[in-house]
């Protein structure tokens, strides 16, 4: 090859490797400013519609927040089963808008799921989320026959922050009864990596959103309102998790089983904070305990024939997936 070859080859290889590093920052600053919708951009491209197509989008509240999104298989026979999920975002970021990756993951186990958003900080501090997260419930039990959810078996799920929305939401009846509903309008609860005992606030998330609040050491903690009677729950967590560890999810569980409650646990080896939402997600999804697991607690349930409690469980990362 000429010398004036070898040139033009060296400045190719130069500027696919500036491209590719190019492409690797934009993307880690895309992942940085909204992860969840960078993931759902993934998904489609990687694992296309999946027969599920967004059904009814709403709002049941004044704020821009207070919306929800209905995913539904494109046919359905009969009515199925719903799960209402809430976003993570630490109370402060966050929107369903951006989480169609995890209804492409769940509408075709057999599942509705609606999408759930909540007001944010700073517009909104505790207990805004725990009422919007009521209202979501409540608009759904009014409405979702129209889209093929059937109304007496709806399940909450929620990530992170959105997983103590829907486990205090269910554990301190209050919200419930607010919206004139009771612990029969919730079939059964799955919190991923979810903070449930995290008093006293030692982050700014938490102070801004909890250290205002009265009595906060027991009106904000759901370790406070476990009881033996509220609805199943399914508490997941990953062993790796750095940003809330995964004792929330043991001390609620041991709690709620002490009075007589069901609580399961599962937890991940080698799994972080996102890890364990992210395997909703095409094309990590292939590892399928996640989404697995939602619906084998839920399936059995929603038939109302439920099945014997689960012990504490942790799973390594090279289970066998399907």
């Amino acid at each position: 090859m000429s010398k004036q070859g070898r040139r033009k080859m060296w400045l190719a290889i130069v500027s696919v490797a500036l491209v590719v590093v190019a492409g690797f920052i934009g993307l880690q600053v895309a992942i940085a400013r909204n992860g969840p919708a960078v993931v759902d951009t993934v998904d489609r491209i990687s694992g296309g519609g999946r027969g599920v197509a967004q059904a009814h989008k709403a709002s049941f509240g004044p704020s821009d927040a207070q919306k929800l999104i209905v995913y539904a298989p494109e046919q359905a026979d009969e009515p199925l089963p719903v799960i209402i999920f809430s976003h993570g975002g630490s109370w402060r970021s966050g929107d369903p808008d951006d989480y169609g990756f995890l209804a492409r993951g769940l509408v075709p186990e057999g599942f509705v799921v609606v999408l759930a958003g909540y007001r944010l900080h700073p517009e909104a501090v505790f207990p805004a989320m725990l009422e919007d997260t009521a209202s979501t419930i409540a608009w759904t039990r009014d409405n979702i026959a129209r889209y093929g959810g059937d109304p007496d078996a709806i399940f909450l799920a929620g990530h992170s922050a959105g997983a103590y929305n829907v486990v205090m939401t269910t554990l301190d009846p209050q919200w419930l009864a607010a919206e004139g509903l009771d612990d029969d309008a919730v079939r059964g609860v799955i919190g991923l990596a979810g903070p449930y005992d995290f008093y006293p606030f030692d982050g700014e998330a938490t102070r801004a959103s909890f250290g205002d609040a009265e009595n906060a050491e027991t009106s904000t903690q759901p370790i406070a309102f476990a009881r033996g009677d509220a609805p199943p729950m399914l508490l997941m967590s990953g062993e790796s998790d750095a940003v809330v560890r995964p004792r929330n999810s043991r001390v609620l569980a041991e709690r709620i089983e002490e009075l007589g409650g069901r609580a399961e646990t599962l937890f991940f080896e080698e799994t972080d904070h996102y890890d364990i939402l992210l395997r909703t997600a095409s094309p990590w999804r292939r590892d399928a305990r996640v989404i697995a697991a939602i619906r084998d607690f839920a399936k059995p349930l929603a038939s109302r024939s439920p099945a014997p409690a689960a012990a504490e469980t942790s799973v390594p990362v090279q289970a066998q997936t399907r």
